[in-house]
C-alpha cells in the first residue's frame, strides 16, 4: 500500500482526534494536513503508520490548542465549538465513547482541560489508545500519562449531568419540538422545554445575538414570536439535523444559505438548553453563510407590518435588546 493509501485510509481517524483536541473543524483539517505532509516528507516508514500519525496530530493539535487559548479570552460573548454535522471516524466497539466525546456538553467540558490533558483524555477514553502510544503522542511518561488520564476523567466526570436521556428519546422529544416550532404551536413547545430553559448563543461579534441570553419558558416563547416565526415568514427554514451527535437543526435562508445552527440539551423529558452558533467564521465548512445581519432587518419588517406597535412591557426584554443591537448595526 503507497503512503498516500495508507494516509487516506487514516483521515478520518486523524480528523476525529484533531476536532475532539480543538473543537475547530477548520483548525482539524489544517492539523490534518500538516500530518500528511510529515508523514510524506519523512525519509523512514514508520513501524507503525497508524501511531506515528495518531502521535504526530496529537502534538500538533496541542501546540495549536494553547495558541488557541489566548484567542478564545479575548473571544466575544460565549465560545462554542464549531458545529459537526458526521463525524467522517465510525467504530463500532467505541460508538458510545465516539457519540458522547462529540456533542457540544463534552466539548466544552473539555475545554476546562489542560491542553495535556485533553489530548490524553481523547486518546485513551474515547479512542482507547494504549498508555505507550498516548506516552509517545504527548512526550511524557507513561506514569505521567496515567496521571493526566485520571486527573480528566475526574473533571470530565464532575461536570456531566447525572442522568442523560436514552437517544431514541432524545430524537422523538426533539421531532416533536422542531414540529411544534415549524407549526408556531406554542403550547406543544412549553410541553417539551424545562421550566429554566436557557438559549446561549455564540456569534463572536459578527451576528446578532441577544444580550445575557434567553432565560425560561416565557422569553423562549416571546424571542420565538418575535423573531424566528417572522424568519420563517420570510421564507426561512429549520433542517432537523444531528448535530455534533446530539439533536438539532441547521436554520437556513430562502435561498438555502446556513443561518445558524441549534443544538438541544435534553434531560429528564425536557430540552434544558439551546446553544446557537452563529458566528460566520463557524459556518463555512457547511456551505455559503447567509447574511444574518439583513435577514434580521427583513424579519422585523414583515413583523411590525403584520403585528403593528410593539405592546411596552416587551421594552426591555432581550428580544428588544436584541433588536436595539441591529438598530446599532443599521446605523453603522
Amino acid at each position: 500500500m503507497s503512503r498516500v493509501e495508507e494516509f487516506e485510509e487514516l483521515r478520518p481517524l486523524l480528523f476525529s482526534i484533531a476536532y475532539r483536541i480543538l473543537g475547530s473543524v477548520a483548525e482539524a483539517e489544517d492539523a490534518v494536513q500538516e500530518t500528511w505532509l510529515r508523514y510524506d516528507l519523512s525519509p523512514t516508514r514508520p513501524t507503525s503508520t497508524r501511531a506515528f500519525l495518531s502521535a504526530t496530530v496529537t502534538r500538533l493539535s496541542i501546540d495549536v490548542l494553547r495558541s488557541a487559548r489566548v484567542r478564545r479570552e479575548q473571544y466575544i460573548g460565549p465560545w462554542f465549538p464549531e458545529p459537526l454535522l458526521t463525524d467522517p471516524y465510525q467504530d463500532p466497539e467505541h460508538a458510545a465513547e465516539l457519540a458522547d466525546s462529540l456533542s457540544m456538553a463534552s466539548l466544552l467540558l473539555l475545554e476546562r482541560l489542560s491542553p495535556l490533558e485533553r489530548a490524553v483524555f481523547v486518546l485513551r477514553e474515547v479512542f482507547a489508545f494504549g498508555f505507550p502510544d498516548i506516552a509517545a503522542a504527548v512526550g511524557r511518561s507513561e506514569a505521567a500519562c496515567r496521571q493526566l488520564a485520571v486527573r480528566a476523567r475526574r473533571h470530565m466526570d464532575a461536570g456531566r449531568p447525572r442522568f442523560e436521556a436514552d437517544r431514541k428519546e432524545r430524537e422523538e422529544l426533539a421531532e416533536r419540538f422542531f414540529d411544534a416550532l415549524k407549526d408556531g404551536d406554542v403550547d406543544g413547545m412549553r410541553q417539551l422545554l424545562a421550566a429554566d430553559v436557557q438559549m446561549v448563543a455564540d456569534s463572536g461579534g459578527k451576528a446578532p445575538r441577544w444580550a445575557g441570553g434567553i432565560h425560561g419558558i416565557d422569553q423562549m416563547c416571546q424571542m420565538l414570536d418575535q423573531l424566528l416565526w417572522p424568519f420563517l415568514g420570510i421564507g426561512g427554514v429549520v433542517e432537523p439535523r444531528q448535530v455534533n451527535g446530539q439533536p438539532g437543526a441547521v436554520f437556513r435562508d430562502r435561498d438555502g444559505k446556513v443561518v445558524n445552527i441549534w443544538t438541544l440539551d435534553i434531560l429528564d423529558g425536557r430540552i434544558q438548553a439551546i446553544r446557537t452558533v452563529s458566528n460566520p467564521d463557524k459556518l463555512g465548512h457547511m456551505g455559503p453563510v447567509a447574511d444574518a445581519w439583513a435577514l434580521l432587518r427583513e424579519a422585523q419588517q414583515a413583523r411590525r407590518h403584520m403585528a403593528g406597535p410593539e405592546p411596552t412591557d416587551l421594552a426591555t426584554t432581550p428580544v428588544r435588546e436584541f433588536e436595539r443591537e441591529t438598530e446599532q448595526e443599521n446605523r453603522t
